[in-house]
């Protein structure tokens, strides 16, 4: 993977011990941020999403809304909505009358998971303590994870973490093709009063929608 060449030949004993203890810190901030946002009985956000390619001049910005409690989350995004109740995931389109139902067992395709926001860390990925911002009145710490495999899809992401809150506020992902996808959390809401039915598909809420399964 591109990146990994840290400095090894230049005083390679002492930056070895110092690389060590940052990697260790970085981590231990993506888990303190994890552990705390896991910690929620639920947590709904708003999020804005901006695609940007300048080789091939391709820039897109939408915005979406979620909500997730333990496994089950309600997903608005691109015109679609995507309820996943710990069994089966139901992904909704107004526009055409069209609902697809998945069932969890089917990896392929499954769609988007939010649960993965607290979760895609743990697994395949070197950390490092990047730049710290202060953005929107926020002490945001950025963490760079590097693939530990090279699979040409991803040549990086950064973490930033309102360390305030200990939240994830914005995910950057720089991708091996040059494109760069940018997600930003905003108006956070944790342990919500939802109604007992919030994320259970009702049928009869869609009339003459075409249900594929």
């Amino acid at each position: 993977m591109k990146f990994k060449n840290y400095f090894l030949l230049f005083f390679i004993g002492t930056l070895a011990n110092v690389w060590s203890q940052t990697s260790l810190e970085a981590q231990n901030l993506l888990e303190l941020a994890s552990k705390q946002m896991e910690s929620y009985k639920n947590i709904a956000f708003e999020f804005s999403y901006v695609l940007n390619n300048r080789m091939e001049q391709i820039n897109q910005e939408s915005s979406g809304q979620v909500t997730v409690a333990s496994e089950k989350y309600k997903l608005n995004f691109l015109d679609a909505i995507q309820l996943f109740d710990g069994k089966a995931l139901y992904t909704i389109v107004p526009e055409n009358e069209e609902i697809t139902i998945t069932q969890a067992e089917d990896e392929e395709d499954f769609g988007i998971n939010p649960k993965e926001l607290l979760e895609f860390h743990k697994k395949g990925y070197d950390y490092h303590w990047d730049i710290s911002q202060r953005l929107k009145g926020k002490n945001i710490q950025f963490v760079k994870l590097i693939p530990t495999k090279d699979d040409g899809e991803i040549q990086s992401l950064l973490v930033g973490i309102d360390t305030q809150k200990n939240h994830i506020y914005k995910l950057i992902e720089v991708g091996g093709n040059g494109t760069v996808t940018t997600l930003t959390i905003n108006n956070m809401k944790v342990d919500s009063s939802l109604p007992k039915n919030f994320f259970v598909f009702n049928e009869a809420d869609y009339p003459n929608y075409y249900i594929n399964n």
